[in-house]
Parts: C-alpha cells; sequence; structure tokens
C-alpha cells in the first residue's frame, strides 16, 4: 500500500509523513525531490506551477507508485492538489493508494511557514495553492490543529478503522 500524505505546503505534510513512515515500518519519500530543475526553480523564485510543469513530474510519481506497490509500499508526501492529480497517482484508481489529507485554514499555515527558513517553498505561493485545492472526497482527512504525534495516532487508528 502506498499512503500519500496530501495538502498544501506548510501543512505538515513532511513532519506527518516521516512519522507515518517509520511507525509502518517503509520508506518515505518527499514529492518534492521528484520535480524537475526548472520547476525547483520555478518555485524558489516564487512563480506558481502550472498543469504543464506538473504532468511529468506526477506520471513520474504514477510509476513509482506502482513500483512501490510491488514491494513493501510507501509514504509519500505530495500535495496532489487537485482530484485529477489523485486520479494520476492512484492510476485511476488501479493502484493500492491511501490519501490522506492535512487540513489546514490559510492564517495558520501561513503562520507556520512565515517561521520556517529551510525550505524552498515560500509562502507567497501559498494563495495559489488554496486556490489549487480540491479538498478530497475518498481520503481520510486529518485537521492540522494538533501536534504531529497526535494527527499520526489518529491516522493509523482510522487505518485499523479501513482494516
Amino acid at each position: 500500500m502506498v499512503y500519500v500524505v496530501m495538502g498544501v505546503s506548510g501543512s505538515g505534510k513532511t513532519t506527518v509523513g516521516k512519522m507515518l513512515s517509520d511507525r509502518l515500518d517503509i520508506d518515505f519519500y518527499d514529492a518534492d525531490d521528484f520535480h524537475s530543475l526548472s520547476s525547483l526553480d520555478k518555485m524558489k523564485n516564487s512563480i506558481p506551477l502550472k498543469d504543464e510543469d506538473r504532468m511529468p513530474w506526477l506520471l513520474n510519481l504514477a510509476r513509482n507508485i506502482r513500483d512501490w506497490n510491488k514491494g513493501r509500499g510507501a509514504v509519500i508526501a505530495c500535495s496532489a492538489l487537485k482530484e485529477e492529480y489523485r486520479r494520476m497517482l492512484s492510476g485511476d484508481g488501479n493502484a493500492k493508494v491511501v490519501f490522506i489529507y492535512l487540513e489546514g485554514d490559510k492564517s495558520f499555515i501561513s503562520a507556520r511557514m512565515k517561521a520556517r527558513r529551510e525550505h524552498f517553498f515560500q509562502e507567497p505561493l501559498l494563495e495559489s495553492q488554496f486556490e489549487a485545492l480540491e479538498p478530497p472526497v475518498n481520503a481520510i482527512t486529518m485537521k492540522i490543529d494538533a501536534p504531529p504525534s497526535e494527527i499520526c495516532d489518529g491516522i493509523l487508528n482510522k487505518l485499523a478503522g479501513l482494516g
């Protein structure tokens, strides 16, 4: 199974994703590591990506998800903002993928982003992410107003409930 921890930048995908992968004892991947250099450069310069920038990245991630499903599975931190992107990542429902949506409001996430310095994605792009966000219908949804360990506990409880 591949678990996609999704949401806008600053929602805690990497922190929660790493914690979840440790608890599930499977590999963790950050989808940002799969972007092209040109896309990373755009984001570093506060230029929002367009769908044509994202398509090769999404197709590459979808191939990797198929491969990870052949092995032990994985946890991946990926924005997966639109339903179309999630369909691509799940192979139109043919791949074993669980989406975990980290939900938070813009002011909370904006304050969190202003406090971090080491990440390439800067706060001015947050608006474009919220504009693109299509909250998932078929996902485990977790509010991000709790400590990461509590969010991870909640995810594991919901996963156990799925069987």
